[in-house]
C-alpha cells in the first residue's frame, strides 16, 4: 500500500501540473525510446511513452503496484500536458533474494500546453526478477516499483538529486556537451531523422600549441562533437559543433566554393566543357564526413548520385583554434567514373 502512494504521488503531481515529454523543444515529435536493458533507461523509456501519447506502454513499466487506481484515471491524469523532459543521475543498487533493486535520481521539467514550465526532483525504485529463476512466461523485466517525484525551486539543470540512498558520487557535469546538445536539438530537431535525434554524439578532444604560445605555455584544448542527423539512399548528412575556453560551444561552418559549370548544349549528361570558381559560401551540413585524429582534418565527399560519378569533395584542417578549407574537389562528368578535378588547393604554395 505505502508503495502505491508513493507512486500514485509521483504521478497525480505530474498531472496537476500538465506534462509529457523526453523532447526537445520544438521537435515535432519525440523519439520512440523502449529500452529495458538498465535502470536508468527504463525511467527515460517511460517519459518517452508518455510523450508521445503511448500510455498503454507507458503503464506497462510498472510492475504489480501501478501508478494509478486503474488505466483511465492514469491517461486522464495528463490531459494538458505538452511536454517533458527528464534527467537520470548516479544508479544505486541492492541485492535481495532472487531480485535487485535499482534507484534512480530523477528530475523533470515539466511544460503544459500554455507553456508554463515546473521541475519536479526525486528518486524511481525499480526491481529486476532474476532471470535465471523465470522458468515459465510470462517474463518478469526490469520494473518500476515505486517514484517519488517532489516540486523543486532549482533551475531543471540543477535540479537532479545528487544520489538515491546509498548511491555513488553523480558523475562531473559536462557543461560543453550538454550545451551542444541543447542547440543541435534547438536548431535540428525537426530536420533530422527522429531515431538519429536520440543519440549521443561522437565526442574529440584536440589539443595543439597557440601560434603565440611562449615555451612552456601548456596547450590549448578544443572539443568537437560530431552528430549523425540524416541518412539517405547514399549521402548522409552530419552536424559540427566546437568548443573552447574562448569561444564557448559554436556550430562549425564549412566554407565551399560556388562552381560555374558548363556542359555541351546545357545537357549534365553530355561533354563537361569547363568548371570555375565564381564565389565562396558556407554552410552548417557536413554530408558523408569523417574526422581524422591523426591529421587533424574533416572530410566531406558529398555524391551527386548514387554511382558516384559526380560529386564534391573537402578537407578542411585544423589549425590555430579553427578548421579551414584547405582543398575542394569536384567531379562533374556523369561518365560513370570517378575523376575528380582539384579546384581549390591550400595545401601547397601558390
Amino acid at each position: 500500500m505505502r508503495r502505491a502512494l508513493f507512486a500514485a504521488t509521483a504521478f497525480l503531481s505530474l498531472a496537476t501540473t500538465g506534462q509529457t515529454a523526453l523532447a526537445a523543444d520544438d521537435a515535432p515529435e519525440a523519439p520512440y525510446v523502449d529500452d529495458r536493458s538498465s535502470a536508468d533507461a527504463v525511467v527515460r523509456s517511460l517519459y518517452s511513452a508518455i510523450n508521445r501519447h503511448e500510455f498503454a506502454r507507458a503503464w506497462g513499466y510498472f510492475g504489480d503496484t501501478k501508478p494509478a487506481k486503474d488505466f483511465d484515471s492514469f491517461v486522464k491524469g495528463f490531459d494538458g500536458t505538452d511536454k517533458v523532459e527528464v534527467a537520470t543521475g548516479a544508479v544505486s543498487d541492492e541485492g535481495a533474494a532472487g531480485s535487485i533493486f535499482y534507484n534512480v535520481p530523477v528530475a523533470i521539467r515539466a511544460t503544459d500546453k500554455s507553456g508554463g514550465e515546473k521541475v519536479f526532483a526525486g528518486c524511481y525504485t525499480l526491481r529486476q526478477v532474476n532471470a535465471q529463476i523465470q522458468a515459465a512466461p510470462p517474463f518478469d523485466p526490469i520494473h518500476i516499483e515505486k517514484g517519488a517525484l517532489k516540486p523543486s525551486t532549482a533551475d531543471f539543470e540543477e535540479a537532479l538529486p545528487p544520489g538515491c540512498g546509498d548511491g555513488p558520487p553523480p558523475p562531473k557535469k559536462d557543461t560543453a556537451l550538454e550545451q551542444a546538445k541543447k542547440a543541435f536539438l534547438a536548431t535540428y530537431g525537426d530536420q533530422c531523422d527522429k531515431q538519429l535525434l536520440a543519440n549521443e554524439p561522437t565526442v574529440f578532444s584536440i589539443k595543439y600549441k597557440d601560434k603565440d604560445a611562449a615555451p612552456g605555455d601548456p596547450d590549448k584544448e578544443t572539443r568537437l562533437f560530431h552528430f549523425s542527423c540524416s541518412a539517405a539512399a547514399y549521402n548522409e548528412s552530419s552536424i559540427y559543433y566546437m568548443t573552447d575556453e574562448v569561444s564557448g560551444v559554436q556550430q562549425l561552418q564549412f566554407a565551399e566554393p560556388k562552381m560555374d559549370i558548363r556542359y555541351e548544349n546545357n545537357d549534365s549528361d553530355g561533354k563537361l566543357l569547363g568548371m570555375s570558381i565564381v564565389g565562396f559560401q558556407t554552410t552548417g551540413w557536413a554530408v558523408n564526413s569523417d574526422y581524422d585524429e591523426e591529421a587533424h582534418t574533416i572530410t566531406t565527399f558529398n555524391k551527386w548520385r548514387g554511382i558516384g560519378d559526380a560529386s564534391d569533395a573537402g578537407t578542411y584542417l585544423f589549425r590555430n583554434g579553427n578548421f579551414s578549407l584547405v582543398q575542394f574537389d569536384v567531379d562533374a562528368s556523369y561518365d560513370g567514373e570517378e575523376n575528380p578535378q582539384t579546384v581549390v588547393d591550400y595545401n601547397t604554395a601558390p
